[in-house]
């Protein structure tokens, strides 16, 4: 039986196109097309899956999110790995329309703020080298549904 709770996490399931923007690391007015895909993981758990081109002739840039819930606390937990092989820990809230992950380990603070709707999710992701004190975006994301 699926826990109440993580089942807000449902909206995230289907296929979705993706478009990166305004990222730091690409030069200005880069816009990167992609495809997304979230999917349950047995009962309790949320998989989501994005995938972006790499470079020409390179590699895939794709990252998974596996998004749970631990009922003691109420808190959700997002685990996150790369193509890079890294791997980190979000904690994660989602109150329906406003999804946000949020870590603050010692090489780095990092964020994500997103806007959920049905068929839309508008965010960016953001990272702080200095603990929070100062903020640059790392990029803009909009991932539009293609089926649920």
């Amino acid at each position: 039986m699926r826990n109440e709770a993580i089942q807000r996490f449902d909206v995230l399931v289907g296929s979705w196109r993706s478009t990166m923007k305004n990222a730091w690391f690409l030069p200005e007015g880069t816009e990167v097309p992609g495809t997304a895909t979230g999917s349950w993981l047995g009962e309790s758990f949320v998989v989501f899956h994005w995938e972006m081109p790499g470079e020409t002739g390179g590699a895939a840039n794709a990252l998974t999110l596996v998004i749970g819930r631990s009922d003691v606390g109420g808190a959700f937990t997002t685990l996150y790995h790369d193509q890079r092989g890294v791997c980190r820990v979000f904690p994660t809230t989602f109150d329906g329309t406003t999804w946000d992950m949020f870590r603050t380990d010692s090489d780095m603070h990092q964020r994500l703020i997103a806007t959920v709707e049905p068929d839309k999710i508008v965010g960016r992701a953001d990272a702080s080298d200095d603990h929070g004190a100062t903020w640059r975006t790392d990029f803009d994301f909009v991932l539009e549904r293609i089926t649920t």
